[in-house]
């Protein structure tokens, strides 16, 4: 069969089952299959493809048909320009999340005006957050902590692929920190218990200890609001990404605790609440 013919084929069964972008995902499946960019498979398109190579295409195109992340087949995701390894012991990087990582570089980059920087990554998964804050960030040391082994390893591997040297840390939140940060920043599991099992397919397929927050989503922004600001330098800034519904409860934990100011709510693109962004006082 031709390169041409299988990927419609593939996006005719995409299709079919309600899969969103499947053109897109059609070609990257085509192009990971072939090791090669997606621009070969549009100039090769009448290329007649051996049947071990369609076998393998078509098995991963009903793999995404059933719910798998297309991200953990090809082992990449793109943020904020850069390239990150990813599989199921971790999240993977949402455009969301680029939002918190852009407000960290404004602030560093208008309040700290070239001074040195000391930054904390709460939870940091596939190390996405700190990895790109010390890509396009001069003048700053990023420690980055995680309770799982398995999610520090990818980080690792990551912090290696895109030449940033990070310090990372196997802790429980902050039970294996001791020093002070100019910037905390973190974002923790946040879905609500019972929502977790109404999640879309391919997100349940994400580490649950990634994803649960606790019975109403927020047992990480309490364990970081009572504790955050005894590990912040004087005025240092607390920066939290958020679900879309939990504004108003995260700004009643911090208020609640005393302990920090300036505290707003940004959307991200699509108007949602997203991140939280506070004071130490």
């Amino acid at each position: 069969m031709e390169i041409k013919k299988a990927i419609i084929e593939a996006v005719r069964m995409l299709n079919e089952n309600h899969i969103e972008d499947s053109v897109n995902i059609a070609r990257i499946l085509m192009a990971y299959t072939l090791d090669k960019p997606k621009e070969y498979i549009i100039i090769n398109d009448k290329q007649i493809l051996k049947d071990e190579v369609l076998k393998k295409y078509n098995f991963n195109i009903n793999r995404v048909k059933e719910g798998y992340p297309l991200q953990y087949i090809t082992k990449n995701q793109e943020f904020m320009k850069l390239n990150f390894y990813v599989d199921d012991n971790v999240l993977i990087p949402q455009p969301d999340t680029e939002i918190l990582v852009e407000n960290v570089i404004k602030i560093c980059n208008t309040e700290f005006k070239g001074q040195a920087i000391k930054i904390l990554d709460l939870c940091t998964g596939s190390g996405a957050i700190a990895i790109s804050l010390k890509k396009y960030l001069d003048n700053i040391e990023v420690i980055a902590t995680d309770i799982s082994t398995y999610a520090l390893g990818v980080a690792c591997k990551n912090a290696k692929a895109n030449n940033v040297e990070i310090k990372f840390i196997e802790s429980d939140m902050f039970k294996n920190i001791n020093d002070k940060y100019d910037i905390i920043v973190s974002n923790p599991p946040y879905i609500e218990r019972q929502v977790l099992k109404s999640l879309p397919k391919d997100v349940q397929h994400e580490p649950i200890i990634a994803l649960d927050g606790g019975e109403d989503g927020l047992d990480f922004y309490r364990e970081i609001s009572d504790n955050a600001y005894k590990y912040l330098n004087k005025d240092g800034y607390l920066i939290l990404e958020i679900g879309y519904n939990q504004k108003n409860s995260v700004i009643e934990l911090l208020k609640n605790r005393e302990k920090y100011k300036d505290i707003k709510c940004i959307k991200d693109l699509s108007e949602n609440d997203r991140v939280i962004i506070s004071r130490q006082k």
